[in-house]
């Protein structure tokens, strides 16, 4: 059973890994595009911070809402059906999230409309006051986004509960697709090309609601609406709402979390906010591609095994998903810290993103690549306690985190400047890590010394192959260098990054083969059976 369960997962896990695979390159074209436009001027700042007030609710209202509350109680409503009453049942829970979302999301963004001059003045200080009329105006441009969104991932909700992954992991696609397409088609024609942008990321949230809309329906699940009545007093969304309560402080821990460094940031002088976005975007490269694929598809099965009782099987996919996640981590660091210089150079450097902003995000890229591995072991361990219906600990976490964080902040924004604030991430990260370890004998269900002790090993062990992996590509990479250097940077920065690339990932190949690792057995099982096909 553990053995089909551990296939499961890796099949699951790569194939939406895949698809957001696609996502997330275009992601990072996406920045790449806002890079060669905005470079880390004031419009790049205006921008982000624009852009950012929508997406602070949309993590409250869309991702908060389906993976904490959503998706574990539609799961139950599904397995519990017997009956056409029971069908009926389900389809009337569906009615009413949908109602609670829609209204929700659309008064908060009223009032976000409203109260966006207050909203934007939090951020700047009087060094850069010249620009907040834009800010304000880009910010009330993309308000409206969070309905839109919110919709696609109350739709993804739905596709997860059945175990359907991969269109709500290709809807971030089109959204990518569309921003760049609207850069470039529509800067010339418009005051400045972050209006270009910020009309981009509207149409293209429609666009990742619309997209997932015929694939809900062929579950043959209805959408509508309903009452506010009926969405307010339905058992299931009530139960929704008990489930997100406990956390809606940890979430506006998080909110204030991400606001007050952001403020910190603009407040530090201009471009220093644009670098840590920049940052922070090739960071979730690796996050989104992994974590947050892998944290999808185990939290369905979780919650299934959770309601089943079935403790041992939860433990093994609770490891296998943290061992996957360590495996791909630890090494991503270490060659990001070796090579971060020529990453950044390779896909940001153009246009108005001078040699001065490359060394402004590196910087901060350094700080950021250091708590990569707790952020990933965050986004594993928290979908397991919300498989248990347990939203109380992770709230307690995400409060640890908010105080360590913005604490370390305010002491290390002036000596460090925007270093300071990626490494009071880093270090917040790891106090939740440690915290969500701690806290597991608390659930009484999960064996958490076969846990705890499985990652303890395996990350030794993955972090010794890395520095071992390190050693060649570090003393090579002056000699890279050199010999590429003089061409344009697709070629003076690209070839050093794919040969230590190379270089690294062999080296770790061999080392984790030749000591018959079970995640790299099982990767190097499926491609074999798949060639011989």
């Amino acid at each position: 059973m553990a053995e089909k369960q551990k296939h499961s997962l890796v099949k699951s896990g790569l194939r939406l890994s895949f698809v957001t695979l696609l996502s997330r390159i275009l992601g990072l074209v996406r920045e790449m595009t806002k890079a060669a436009f905005l470079g880390t001027g004031s419009y790049a700042d205006a921008f982000g911070i624009a852009f950012q007030l929508p997406n602070l609710f949309r993590r409250l209202f869309a991702e908060n809402s389906i993976s904490v509350a959503f998706i574990p109680t539609f799961r139950s409503y599904i397995e519990d059906i017997h009956t056409e009453e029971d069908k009926r049942g389900t389809q009337d829970f569906i009615s009413a999230t949908l109602t609670l979302v829609t209204f929700l999301t659309t008064l908060v963004v009223l009032l976000g409309i409203i109260f966006t001059p207050l909203l934007i003045k939090l951020f700047y200080g009087s060094a850069d006051a010249a620009t907040v009329p834009e800010a304000v105006f880009l910010t009330r441009i993309m308000f409206p986004y969070l309905i839109v969104v919110s919709i696609a991932a109350f739709f993804q909700g739905i596709l997860n509960g059945v175990d359907i992954f991969t269109p709500s992991g290709f809807a971030p696609v089109l959204f990518n697709m569309i921003v760049i397409t609207a850069t470039y088609v529509l800067a010339p024609h418009m005051a400045n090309p972050a209006r270009a942008m910020a009309v981009g990321v509207m149409a293209g949230g429609c666009v990742q609601a619309l997209f997932q809309l015929p694939f809900v329906f062929k579950t043959k699940w209805h959408i509508s609406f309903t009452s506010l009545k009926k969405a307010f007093t339905n058992p299931g969304t009530i139960k929704v709402i008990t489930l997100i309560l406990p956390t809606i402080v940890g979430m506006a821990a998080y909110q204030v979390n991400d606001l007050v460094s952001s403020t910190l940031a603009k407040r530090a002088g201009i471009g220093i906010y644009s670098s840590l976005q920049y940052s922070l975007r090739l960071q979730e490269l690796i996050l989104g591609i992994f974590a947050v694929s892998i944290g999808s598809v185990i939290l369905p099965d979780m919650s299934g095994l959770a309601k089943k009782k079935q403790w041992d099987e939860f433990s093994g996919m609770l490891v296998r998903a943290i061992q996957i996640i360590t495996l791909i981590s630890i090494p991503v660091t270490f060659y990001s810290l070796i090579t971060g210089r020529e990453i950044i150079s390779l896909i940001y450097k153009s246009r108005n993103f001078t040699e001065e902003s490359v060394q402004m995000t590196l910087s901060v890229f350094r700080f950021h690549m250091a708590g990569l591995v707790f952020i990933a072991i965050n986004r594993i361990l928290s979908p397991a306690y919300y498989a248990q219906s347990n939203t109380t600990l992770p709230t307690a976490g995400g409060l640890l985190n908010f105080g360590v964080n913005i604490a370390l902040a305010a002491v290390l924004v002036h000596p460090m400047s925007g270093s300071g604030i990626a490494l009071a991430l880093s270090v917040a990260s790891f106090a939740n890590t440690v915290f969500l370890f701690a806290a597991m004998p608390r659930t009484h269900s999960v064996n958490t010394k076969k846990i705890v002790t499985s990652f303890i090993s395996y990350a030794a062990k993955i972090t010794a192959f890395s520095l071992i992996a390190s050693v060649p590509t570090y003393i090579l990479r002056p000699f890279i260098i050199r010999l590429f250097s003089g061409h344009n940077r697709l070629i003076s920065d690209g070839m050093p990054v794919v040969l230590t690339a190379c270089i690294f990932a062999v080296t770790g190949a061999v080392l984790l083969i030749v000591t018959r690792d079970p995640i790299a057995q099982t990767v190097t099982g499926k491609l074999s059976r798949r060639i011989k096909k």
